[in-house]
């Protein structure tokens, strides 16, 4: 397939999310470059993000699912900074001419841009091994950009949702066994907590997405904050595909399991009652799992006062045990 029917095929996927004309999306795809605009007041923020064939996924993945997932992670940076989603860029690069699989992938992209309004403002293909570099870009008030830097000694640690599903699907894919279906739609089709992110504006004092595994993100925190956490491993929230599982084990996976894509962030105690508000308003589960203290570095403790060692560090490109993430 030449290059140009390529683009012209995932346009035509994408249909109106692609059109020129959509808010601040002056000139898309089609010509060297976007043109955008911001309106006054507000912030761009920018994130980048590439997946790999056998690194960030596996031939268990279908093609629709990968094009979810290839712009949710993007999605996912966007909602930790609290931003409103709004154009992206995509750079595919393909092993060879596969209309199908470049309609579903296309198809399953298009699907999560239609449901959280981001536009395809173009991008670029190639031929080579099987990735996909997109990269994306979102408005946020100035001034109100979440960060990593802000957390404060007595604030609150929360986490959305339920961690260790994704690394609980990709253990069994790994072993050969068939993954919990809620575990697997967890690891190939996450979904970004947009409307948490932007709720969390002028709440949160410092927040991050959870991509490398709960402890290490909640790591960068603490780092740019120059703050140290006590987490109370007892209060991760479970899920029904752990029911089998050993406590010990299922908290090994939430704390250092990647691909998660969900919220960890900080808070002030005086807004925990907002935090409860706020959980019943977007219907996501919102969970304190410890607190932030004055000295450096992360302990996990057990509801008898013992440190729990998770035995599971967070994902890292290019450290001797990388093999996927």
């Amino acid at each position: 397939m030449p290059e140009f029917d390529l683009i012209n095929r995932i346009a035509r996927v994408f249909g109106t999310s692609a059109r020129p004309g959509d808010p601040g999306c002056v000139l898309g795809i089609g010509d060297d470059a976007a043109l955008v605009e911001l309106e006054d007041g507000w912030q761009l923020a920018v994130c980048v993000d590439t997946l790999v064939e056998g690194v960030h996924f596996g031939p268990d993945a279908t093609a629709g699912a990968v094009g979810h997932k290839s712009l949710a992670v993007n999605l996912s940076d966007l909602a930790a900074m609290g931003a409103d989603p709004a154009w992206f860029l995509l750079a595919l690069t393909l092993p060879g001419d596969d209309p199908d699989w470049v309609d579903a992938f296309a198809g399953g992209m298009a699907g999560l841009a239609g449901d959280t309004g981001i536009v395809l403002a173009g991008g670029d293909t190639t031929s080579g091994p099987l990735g996909i570099t997109v990269t994306a870009a979102g408005r946020v008030p100035r001034g109100q950009a979440l960060t990593r830097a802000g957390a404060k000694p007595g604030d609150l640690v929360y986490v959305s949702g339920v961690t260790g599903r994704a690394a609980l699907a990709l253990r069994a894919l790994q072993a050969g066994e068939t993954p919990d279906r809620e575990a697997l739609a967890a690891l190939h089709t996450p979904t970004p907590r947009l409307a948490l992110g932007r709720a969390l504006r002028g709440i949160a004092s410092a927040c991050i997405d959870i991509s490398d595994g709960l402890a290490a993100d909640l790591g960068h925190i603490l780092e740019c904050s120059d703050v140290g956490a006590c987490l109370e491993v007892e209060r991760l929230p479970s899920a029904s595909c752990f029911d089998e599982m050993p406590n010990e084990s299922r908290w090994s996976l939430q704390l250092g399991g990647g691909d998660d894509y969900e919220l960890c962030f900080t808070v002030a105690a005086d807004q925990a009652p907002t935090l409860d508000a706020l959980q019943e308003r977007l219907g996501i589960l919102l969970t304190r799992i410890g607190s932030i203290r004055r000295e450096p570095g992360l302990t996990v403790l057990r509801r008898n006062g013992k440190v729990f060692d998770p035995g599971i560090e967070g994902y890292q490109h290019f450290s001797p045990s990388a093999g996927g993430g």
